[in-house]
């Protein structure tokens, strides 16, 4: 990585690319769907058929003309045409060099990101650095305990984050909006770090701790079982093998599988978390398989029943490549058991005294966070003033995260890792871009005066007062990539408000209603029942129209369908562009910071599986320069 790439001056002459682009083309991600036949949004902006744009993109999607081409000779301007659109009109001409454009004006076409394999090499890349433990290709394929998407996040983003810690020689992690604590888990018990997870939801904490809890409690049955696998056992005669001559991994398998309904009657019925994943693919036994499925629901449903499992045969229960591949130190043993019909009261007493006196050991130190608990979910509500201290008190030189930091808080992350001197790296993903506030919106809707706004970032950005608007950054949340494989916008339920706000228009005085449509489109049969239902929605007088005359707005409006798809792709081609801006903002704020000894931009994930995909990486640690 060279240091003219990415120097200051070269984030800050790619920031002037893309605004330049944007002042041309951001009119189109700023319309409406709302307004699209009550404003005339096509004739508004649009010079060329819609069949014209949607064959155009359809048929010549590889629009990768170099970056500089544009960079080079300033505005693009060509016989009045700029960036396709007619200077005179300010409306589109050419569709082709509108795509040209946008692809040379996105991340990928401006050449700023790094690859995460580059990344990590330019990590690790020391005379002391230890490779890190790899995570087994099971743990991401099998995706026993997350979606596809949610495992191959966690995967690829615990990797890098544990580089940086690494890297910065820190073992703590504070990972920021942490939902669930799927990344928070895999980060402790794969890798060892010690994470607190801070979410404002008290719901989303205590899910996390819960969770992290089963995961931590197989995990070394699982380690066991897996070891006496693979070490040679002498069976005993027939008819001797009771409990005592099991070998102990199969023992404790055992026991795993039957005590999971006993210390959930001793704990209380636990919170059912709804919205766990059962999805169980890449096992190649079917049995093996559906065995799996019952124990993920089991683990992270808190259920007490294992349907299908026998819980008085050991060898009923299955073997978990995620949990086997976690470290053995993460967990507490488990004590071998015989089913507790099967104990004495006394011993029940006795066990049950045992087990409170080793949770409250547990608990002792570090608030919480003692014996093999290296992951604590806290709940609070963080901005870039928030004293971290005040939070964690045994707070030390970390790395801070955030997995999908939704709105202000990317941006809020960011300007605490710059405040903060014991933060000395930062690994930050945002998304949900429509909830940024801008500093510099003449609506104001989202950034109260007295507040510290999301965008722009950049002292740069700041000083030329520049603003997206909000429906180009609802804009930016659209995914080039999956629209590009088929995966396309819903576009009869766009189509379908278009046609209710002129129906508004028409008939009702006052058709901005206060109140919202909502969801209404899921729920509607056809077009006439979705105009009713959305007239009850906003408490509007039914009496003013009939069947006849909804469905008369549906048949003339319906030809022009075709002009809102093809509107909507040139937005969806537009999204790159408008994310790319965001995320330059943020890599030139942390370029413009004298303590901020490197940081870039990174491709993290398939941006198929997670469109949210870039990374804004950053290191302020004291003789850690790198090579940019």
């Amino acid at each position: 990585m060279a240091s003219s790439i990415n120097s200051l001056e070269a984030i800050q002459k790619k920031i002037d690319a893309v605004k330049l682009f944007l002042s041309v083309s951001l009119s189109i991600a700023n319309a409406h769907t709302v307004d699209f036949y009550t404003c005339d949004v096509w004739d508004q902006f649009m010079a060329v058929p819609p069949v014209e744009v949607l064959t155009e993109i359809t048929l010549n999607g590889d629009h990768k003309r170099a970056p500089e081409h544009y960079l080079n000779h300033g505005s693009g301007t060509t016989k009045n045409i700029t960036f396709g659109f007619c200077d005179d009109s300010k409306r589109l001409v050419d569709v082709a060099e509108l795509l040209e454009a946008a692809y040379a004006h996105s991340l990928p076409g401006l050449g700023v990101c790094v690859g995460r394999t580059e990344l990590l090499q330019t990590l690790r890349h020391t005379d002391n650095a230890q490779p890190l433990e790899e995570v087994p290709a099971a743990v991401v394929e099998s995706e026993e305990f997350m979606n596809s998407k949610k495992s191959h996040e966690v995967q690829a983003m615990s990797e890098v984050v544990a580089s940086l810690a690494q890297r910065c020689r820190v073992k703590q992690v504070i990972d920021v909006g942490s939902g669930k604590g799927y990344l928070c888990s895999f980060l402790s018990l794969q890798y060892g770090l010690q994470v607190y997870g801070i979410d404002s939801s008290s719901v989303n904490t205590h899910g996390a701790q819960e969770r992290n809890r089963k995961l931590k409690k197989y995990s070394r049955a699982y380690q066991r079982h897996s070891k006496a696998n693979r070490t040679p056992t002498v069976m005993p005669p027939s008819g001797q093998k009771d409990l005592e001559d099991i070998a102990p991994g199969e023992r404790e398998r055992g026991d795993m599988v039957k005590t999971s309904g006993d210390a959930e009657k001793e704990e209380g019925k636990g919170r059912r978390d709804g919205e766990a994943q059962t999805n169980t693919t890449g096992l190649t036994d079917q049995n093996e398989e559906d065995a799996m499925t019952s124990l993920t629901s089991a683990i992270l449903l808190e259920d007490n029943s294992l349907p299908g499992l026998d819980q008085s045969d050991p060898a009923s229960a299955p073997e978990d490549p995620f949990l086997s591949a976690l470290c053995v130190g993460m967990v507490e043993p488990i004590s071998p058991r015989v089913p507790p019909s099967e104990l004495s009261l006394e011993e029940r007493e006795r066990r049950k005294r045992e087990n409170l006196e080793r949770k409250a050991r547990s608990w002792v130190n570090s608030g919480g966070m003692g014996s093999g608990m290296l992951y604590s979910p806290l709940t609070s509500f963080v901005t870039a003033e928030t004293e971290l201290k005040e939070i964690i008190g045994e707070l030390e030189d970390a790395v801070m995260v955030g997995l999908h930091t939704c709105g202000d808080l990317a941006p809020s992350t960011l300007r605490m890792f710059v405040a903060k001197r014991e933060l000395l790296s930062v690994c930050s993903v945002g998304c949900c871009y429509h909830l940024l506030s801008e500093e510099f919106d003449p609506t104001r809707q989202e950034c109260p005066s007295s507040s510290v706004c999301g965008f722009p970032l950049s002292g740069y950005l700041r000083e030329q007062s520049w603003f997206c608007g909000r429906n180009a950054r609802m804009s930016a949340c659209l995914a080039l990539e999956r629209v590009a494989k088929g995966q396309g916008i819903q576009m009869e339920s766009l189509f379908y408000r278009a046609v209710l706000h002129v129906i508004l228009r028409d008939h009702y005085s006052s058709f901005k209603s206060e109140k919202r449509v909502g969801n209404v489109y899921s729920k509607a049969t056809s077009f006439v029942d979705y105009v009713w239902r959305a007239l009850r929605r906003l408490e509007l007088d039914e009496s003013k129209l009939s069947d006849s005359v909804i469905q008369g707005y549906h048949d003339t409006y319906r030809p022009r369908m075709v002009e809102m798809e093809a509107f909507n792709m040139l937005k969806v081609t537009l999204a790159p562009c408008i994310e790319g801006l965001i995320l330059l903002d943020r890599l030139c704020y942390l370029k413009e910071q004298e303590d901020v000894a490197f940081s870039t931009l990174v491709q993290l994930f398939d941006p198929l599986l997670s469109p949210r995909c870039y990374g804004v990486v950053g290191v302020k640690a004291p003789g850690m320069e790198l090579s940019e």
